[in-house]
C-alpha cells in the first residue's frame, strides 16, 4: 500500500507543472479550486488520450 503522505505529495508535485498554481494569484478560494480542478481534468485527459 502506498503511503497517503507520499501521493499527496506527488499530486503536489504534478500541480506545481502548472505555472498559475504554483503562485497565489487568486483571490477567492473558490477559484483557486476550480483552477486545481481544470488542472486535474487535463492531467486525466492526458492520461487517456495515452490509451
Amino acid at each position: 500500500m502506498i503511503p497517503k503522505r507520499w501521493i499527496v505529495e506527488r499530486t503536489f508535485a504534478w500541480l506545481t507543472g502548472y505555472s498559475r498554481l504554483s503562485k497565489d494569484f487568486e483571490r477567492t478560494i473558490s477559484s483557486a479550486e476550480a483552477f486545481v480542478k481544470i488542472a486535474h481534468c487535463k492531467l486525466l485527459l492526458n492520461r487517456l488520450s495515452k490509451l
